[in-house]
């Protein structure tokens, strides 16, 4: 048993447990997927069949890096375990069984525009202004139902007028969706469950399959995916769910802190395993994060350990106005810079989006590389044009993938051509439009019959060639050539899926589960670039440097209101402890005594957060990096630093 002799008592607890029900809970930073993936080794030295072991996470990354280590560890890749995020498993599996739902198995994934697009659609039938009921609270609300195990016939609106609305538009919405062999997110784990439910041969199937099932971040599961696994597990009972209450932070999409809360509940005779000894961070760290935490009351105790060094104090700072605290970041990562910190270890965290633009002028001011986590380079125009193509050629139902390229580049078909054309009119076109629509449908055969005997990366290169693009952008401007140069770019990216098998399947089913931690992929994950993002980016992730900024009251916590209950509370402050356990070597906070929101200046207090942290850990930054002066007897003060670039605009919140 060498694969054991790296593992703490405790984790060896974890991985030795193979039989019945296992709960571990993993603080942060304490080596759960190291865990995990000796747990999974273990069961294979035992003599487990590799194929009866499924592996279940939320991000491609994190699955990837499962898979990474699991293969290193056997020295092979030939039969290995199942290691997916709840989605993949959900595209798994309504594609193997795609025939008892009635669609297509290439069926279209819905972005969150498509998915948008949609939804203003079955407004649009039942003459609901967009104006009055925003599309996206209706999207989100239909949402939401879905993660509770609702459809649309099982939906029942209460006194909330939104709800009524949301009762009209839903059943049209499904119908739209169905008509052009659609399925959106939510969709991916819903069906999966309903088919699992409802369907014995299936539900048998997958529960013969799977003899022992691990579910990586248990605390970040909602209703649909809490009974995705308890039907998988019920047979044999062998299930590991690895989690941290703590880092509950996802509440408002659909997770429910109560499945972890209840595991041993739901599976009797659990064993559970707490991981306590943290290998990130210094001890001030953690008690900084400790000091935040412990003040909640949904939780399972615990207090994170380690044997690192006390390490450096918690760096505080206070600003004038928004624009001196961004300056005194980007003046502390200049510095961390030039005294040979590599970028890519510095990272500045904050509550929501629109905190990054004011960030952005700082860094750009003083040519510090950066990049915003979250900008996704498949949500891109040009690359969305490019996965259209594609995706229409492997499903002619996919109305809105077709719609979107049918007249790109620009074929003469116009509007009134285009609604023929979806109302099966064909004959109504004009001869010249008709010339156009069907060599547009040409185009689609031959791109399909090209992909049946070539690679993926070969079918973008060929469809960037032969529709149009290449000539339409290379003839263009610089901002077109750089649209070409990222077309390119998706060549270079699908090259990982040529010798796959399956390997359209597996392009078109990751591209459309990127999530906004994925973005940091193939292009982007090793670019050595201080990252700007928000708190919830930043789960599982980990930096030397991190700044915390904005913890401002009403900001960081976000504001209270009277519908705001104690585990919104609550969460708050997990957001906050999830923040402070990215950092290795040094935490730094701050906020800004004014700042812009909404178009109104705003005088601040200090975030709570920061009064909760023992003032033996901080260390007060004043006058060290230019951004506030501290006069002689100890008090300081403060000048204003160019008030007028304050952040007048605002972004929603899109994780």
């Amino acid at each position: 048993m060498n694969h054991l002799h790296s593992l703490n008592q405790e984790q060896q607890q974890a991985v030795l447990h193979t039989e019945g029900p296992l709960l571990v809970v993993a603080g942060a930073g304490t080596g759960k997927t190291k865990t995990l993936t000796h747990r999974i080794l273990h069961l294979i030295h035992k003599g487990v069949d590799p194929w009866s072991i499924l592996a279940i996470t939320f991000t491609n990354k994190a699955a990837m890096e499962m898979r990474e280590r699991v293969i290193e560890m056997l020295g092979s890749d030939d039969h290995i375990p199942t290691m997916s995020t709840f989605h993949s498993l959900g595209v798994r599996v309504l594609r193997q069984w795609h025939q008892k739902l009635g669609i297509n198995k290439y069926f279209n994934i819905l972005d969150t525009q498509d998915k948008m697009s949609l939804v203003k659609q079955a407004m649009k039938y039942h003459d609901i202004d967009p104006k009055e009921w925003e599309p996206r609270k209706i999207a989100s609300a239909i949402s939401r139902a879905k993660s509770d195990e609702k459809t649309s016939a099982t939906y029942e609106p209460n006194k909330n007028p939104l709800t009524q609305y949301v009762a009209l538009v839903w059943p049209k919405y499904e119908e739209l969706k169905r008509a052009e062999g659609s399925l959106d997110f939510d969709d991916l784990l819903s069906e999966t469950y309903f088919l699992l439910r409802d369907d014995a041969e299936v539900r048998e199937y997958y529960q013969n399959k799977w003899n022992y099932i691990h579910v990586d971040e248990y605390q970040d599961t909602n209703t649909i995916q809490y009974k995705i696994v308890k039907t998988l597990a019920e047979k044999h009972q062998n299930i590991c769910a690895v989690g941290d209450g703590d880092q509950n932070i996802y509440s408002w999409r659909g997770a429910d802190m109560k499945n972890i809360l209840n595991f041993e509940k739901d599976f009797k005779g659990a064993k559970v395993v707490i991981l306590e000894t943290n290998y990130r961070s210094t001890q001030n760290i953690l008690q900084a994060a400790h000091d935040i935490i412990s003040k909640n009351t949904e939780r399972i105790e615990k207090k994170l350990v380690t044997e690192n060094d006390q390490g450096e104090k918690i760096i505080m700072y206070e600003g004038f106005s928004a624009n001196q605290e961004a300056s005194w970041v980007a003046n502390r990562v200049q510095h961390y810079i030039r005294s040979g910190t590599e970028p890519r270890d510095i990272a500045v965290l904050f509550r929501t989006n629109f905190q990054s633009r004011i960030l952005e002028e700082a860094f750009l001011s003083r040519m510090i590389p950066y990049q915003v986590v979250g900008v996704k380079f498949f949500q891109r125009k040009e690359i969305k044009d490019l996965m259209s193509y594609l995706k229409s050629a492997f499903n002619r139902d996919s109305l809105s993938d077709i719609k979107r390229v049918i007249n790109e580049p620009k074929r003469g078909l116009g509007k009134v051509a285009v609604a023929h054309v979806f109302a099966g009119q064909s004959e109504k076109l004009s001869a010249k439009a008709k010339i156009s629509y069907e060599s547009f449908v040409q185009l689609l055969d031959a791109i399909y019959e090209f992909a049946q005997t070539n690679e993926p990366s070969e079918t973008i290169k060929y469809i960037i060639k032969h529709s149009g693009l290449e000539k339409k952008l290379g003839d263009g401007n610089d901002d077109d050539k750089e649209r070409l140069e990222n077309m390119k770019e998706l060549v270079t990216y699908a090259k990982k899926y040529d010798d796959l098998e399956n390997a359209y399947d597996m392009f078109f089913e990751e591209v459309a589960l990127l999530s906004d931690q994925d973005s940091l992929g193939s292009n982007t994950k090793d670019s050595n670039t201080t990252k700007l993002m928000t708190i919830h980016s930043s789960k599982g992730l980990e930096f030397k440097y991190v700044f915390v900024v904005g913890l401002e009251q009403g900001l960081f916590p976000s504001q209270r209101d009277d519908t705001k209950n104690k585990h919104e509370d609550e969460e708050e402050r997990r957001l906050c402890y999830v923040a402070f356990t990215r950092a290795k070597d040094q935490l730094h906070v701050s906020y800004a005594k004014l700042r812009t929101i909404y178009g109104q200046q705003r005088i601040n207090e200090p975030s709570e957060f920061m009064r909760d942290i023992s003032e033996s850990l901080l260390e007060y930054d004043e006058d060290s990096y230019g951004s506030s002066q501290s006069s002689n007897n100890g008090e300081r003060n403060y000048y204003n630093q160019d008030d007028d670039g304050e952040v007048t605009e605002t972004f929603y919140l899109d994780f």
